[in-house]
């Protein structure tokens, strides 16, 4: 059966030595990332297929896809990474039934309607909201930027 090694959330998805730390650290040998408008982008889904280490299958979906799939990995015997850009897509994966032990923070850039949390990581509002619905879930959300690092508890900040 396939295992949920790990759930993150970073706006620029796979890049560099980062996914590589954590790939190793996991030993994830799948990458799920949810996101509409990358499954919908052909150019961006080679992109990120192109930058993730090597012998790591990439699967790019939309919201309602990643719902069938992850529903469906009863045999699958993956360990599997899910990697979005924000929590929305979190929340949305919680409501429709999927488990999460644990959400990991590692990159929310700076955009206009967003407000320092900690350190690189920022939040509108209404992310914040959602982070503290997930945490209100009795699901740790941590601050982690690679593995070697030392982990923040987000609710301290919200």
């Amino acid at each position: 059966m396939s295992e949920i090694v790990l759930t993150r959330i970073d706006d620029r998805l796979i890049h560099g030595q980062v996914m590589t730390a954590w790939v190793k650290k996991t030993r994830a040998n799948q990458i799920l990332i949810i996101d509409d408008e990358v499954a919908k982008d052909e150019f961006m889904r080679e992109v990120l297929k192109m930058s993730a280490p090597k012998g790591i299958d990439i699967v790019v979906m939309g919201l309602e896809d990643a719902v069938a799939f992850l529903n469906e990995q009863g045999e699958a015997n993956k360990r599997l990474i899910i990697l979005v850009k924000g929590p929305a897509i979190i929340e949305k994966l919680l409501e429709s039934g999927i488990t999460i032990n644990k959400l990991i923070v590692g990159g929310m850039g700076a955009k206009a309607e967003r407000r320092v949390l900690y350190k690189n990581i920022s939040a509108s509002e209404e992310e914040r909201a959602i982070f503290q619905r997930i945490i209100a879930r009795n699901i740790p959300v941590a601050i982690h930027i690679i593995p070697d690092q030392k982990e923040t508890d987000l609710s301290k900040y919200l």
